[in-house]
């Protein structure tokens, strides 16, 4: 039995980057994904690693993600806004926020521009705690309260989602899902 053309040859290894290529890679990178500076340069870096140098010069990844950014196609606040709110409305509180935010690359003023408010917490904890079936939104399955280990083990859910502990407490322990919905309503910091 004879082996086929292409697996006979195997795979090529990729071609060099020059600049034209390099610009078309961060172009269609950009085309496709919403994306920070610090993405985008990391993206470039990792395919010059890949792929390796065969232009004029040294590349300049970096240049290449702060002239996308001049010319507008990053936006680094605009791209913190949708990942700020993105992360909001799936229930992760504000230090999980901050931390992929800033892996992310954004800086500190844009994390703190974005940063979400008291409601905005509490509405993220109360998303994720009806998400989960948290404290009182165990009821809605006709299960009785969570007893103390698995509010203790619901507590830590919420604080690893980036929540503060008063309001991870707040929400295991409310009573009835009315409670729970009426303390995330209170617009108190």
């Amino acid at each position: 039995m004879t082996a086929s053309p292409s697996s006979r040859r195997g795979k090529r290894p990729p071609k060099p980057l020059d600049s034209a290529s390099l610009r078309d890679l961060a172009l269609s990178y950009v085309a496709r994904f919403s994306t920070s500076t610090a993405k985008l340069e990391a993206y470039l870096k990792r395919k010059l690693g890949e792929r390796g140098w065969d232009g004029e010069g040294q590349p300049d990844p970096t240049g290449l993600a702060a002239q996308f950014a001049d010319l507008g196609y990053i936006d680094d606040e605009a791209y913190a806004r949708m990942k700020a709110g993105s992360l909001l409305r799936r229930g992760y509180g504000a230090r999980r926020i901050e931390g992929a935010l800033f892996r992310d690359g954004i800086d500190e003023d844009g994390r703190q521009r974005v940063a979400p408010s008291g409601p905005e917490a509490r509405q993220a904890v109360l998303a994720l705690a009806r998400k989960r079936r948290f404290g009182p939104f165990a009821l809605e399955r006709g299960q009785e309260l969570p007893d103390r280990p698995t509010r203790e083990k619901q507590l830590a859910a919420l604080l690893r989602a980036g929540h503060p502990l008063d309001f991870a407490r707040e929400m295991v322990n409310a009573q009835t899902v009315e409670n729970a919905e009426d303390w995330a309503a209170r617009c108190e910091d």
